[in-house]
């Protein structure tokens, strides 16, 4: 799974330059919105709420715009009501994908997200027949350069992780969903930064690409990503990370 844990290095290089562009904002405050009006406005009693804070704050979203984001779910304010939506379909090379969306025209949405499957060698599936390949994970990216790995491993074990991963310039802790939020506050309460935090579905197996297919499945991503509607895209994918690379330098 090298390949697709390089994709995510590669988003989180160039998210500097999605804020620049509004579109981190835009993304984090429809999620702060929808998690305040699905689990309430108290971050201590709604922890989607809370690690959603956390990413806006990891943007340096101001504090202003979180508080009336929070406000306009929870009904304080008046705003757009956006509704989830989880979509499943298939890649180039036959790679499946989950694509989740928040939006408040939920007709439009498909329409365009199928729109871009197609015009990237991909498709639409129907309901089930691809999230069966996926099961939902805590997945927690922490820089080489800022923990000892066998200190992080005793430390995210004894907190309840399942695994903890070496990658190329990066430790992945990986969690179940319900100990996500103890594992992620015990690396918070020691002065572990982390690159990410999320939880995710994971593939349970990958498709190895090469190639044309390859270079699509990228072109995709980038596209469904910087959709305003789509919130997260799983796919379960391996590229090689010279492939990545040269795609990204596009």
């Amino acid at each position: 799974m090298g390949g697709h844990s390089h994709w995510s290095t590669i988003k989180r290089k160039k998210g500097a330059e999605d804020a620049k562009r509004g579109k981190v904002f835009t993304k984090i405050i429809r999620e702060i919105t929808t998690a305040a009006r699905v689990g309430g406005g108290d971050p201590n009693g709604n922890p989607r709420l809370r690690l959603a804070i956390v990413k806006a704050k990891d943007v340096n979203m101001p504090a202003d715009n979180i508080k009336k984001a929070i406000q306009r779910g929870t009904g304080e304010l008046p705003g757009v009501h956006y509704e989830e939506a989880v979509y499943e379909g298939y890649g180039p090379g036959g790679v499946a994908m989950l694509i989740e969306t928040t939006s408040d025209n939920k007709n439009r949405s498909v329409s365009e997200i199928r729109n871009l499957l197609e015009k990237n060698g991909g498709r639409m599936a129907d309901a089930g027949s691809v999230a069966w390949m996926f099961h939902r994970k805590g997945r927690i990216v922490v820089d080489k350069s800022k923990a000892d790995e066998e200190k992080l491993m005793n430390l995210v074990l004894e907190a309840g992780a399942e695994d903890l991963r070496t990658e190329d310039d990066s430790f992945e802790v990986i969690t179940s969903p319900h100990d996500f939020e103890n594992v992620r506050k015990v690396l918070e309460n020691q002065k572990i930064e982390t690159i990410s935090a999320e939880v995710a579905s994971v593939p349970q197996n990958y498709v190895s690409l090469q190639g044309k297919d390859a270079e699509q499945m990228l072109k995709l991503m980038e596209a469904l990503e910087d959709h305003d509607d789509v919130q997260n895209v799983h796919a379960n994918f391996d590229i090689p990370q010279d492939v990545m690379e040269k795609v990204a330098a596009k």
